[in-house]
């Protein structure tokens, strides 16, 4: 016979960040954070060798599968509801809900498990980065040029019911093409003054 103690205090275990494969196959860096006690001293004690090791070890296969159940974000999985990055209540549920499974065997509760980092791994993080600040430059593009228009077919509309001057198709091709410029353009247009006629 032999007698062991066993603490059945609340303990917290931080996992560093470890590399891993979102869905899509993307290296990304999670670290977690679980709080656990010892729930039943008896499968603590028989169930497994040591189950203080054996926390360690399963929250990192843990991390792994949950890891591989979301992409990192939406832009290669735009049909995504769920991302690692945006589901942060889902995505801690669903850790905590595998930790909690795994270490059930140990005799172990998960009271709270959570990710306390997530990032691209450094070997595609300057590639991401750059994806994403392409993508916001392509974004507010389209607003630019989408106001643009809105502008140019008001000012027509105006000039047109005021009979402030009238404009065959060359000459309303020409100011639809010059306002677009100067709408669309990342810097200040040049004014050109014309001294002659509309004609010239």
């Amino acid at each position: 016979m032999t007698k062991k103690k066993i603490s059945l205090r609340v303990r917290n275990f931080e996992n560093k960040p470890v590399k891993v494969n979102d869905k899509i196959g993307n290296p990304v860096m999670i670290g977690t954070i679980f709080v656990w006690q010892v729930e039943d001293t008896f499968k603590s004690t028989f169930d497994v060798d040591d189950y203080e090791n054996f926390v360690p070890l399963q929250s990192d296969a843990a991390i792994r599968k949950m890891a591989g159940l979301y992409p990192y974000d939406n832009f290669e999985a735009e049909e995504a509801e769920i991302t690692l990055r945006s589901g942060v209540e889902e995505v801690n549920h669903s850790l905590e809900k595998e930790i909690s499974d795994r270490l059930y065997h140990a005799g172990i509760k998960v009271i709270e498990a959570r990710i306390l980092h997530l990032a691209y791994s450094s070997e595609i993080a300057s590639a991401m980065l750059q994806r994403q600040q392409a993508t916001a430059i392509v974004a507010a593009q389209q607003k630019i040029v989408e106001g643009a228009v809105g502008m140019v077919e008001m000012a027509l509309a105006d000039l047109k019911s005021k009979v402030i001057i009238g404009f065959d198709n060359k000459k309303k091709t020409v100011m639809v093409s010059n306002l677009m410029v100067v709408l669309c353009s990342d810097k200040s247009a040049t004014p050109v003054l014309n001294v002659g006629t509309l004609n010239q």
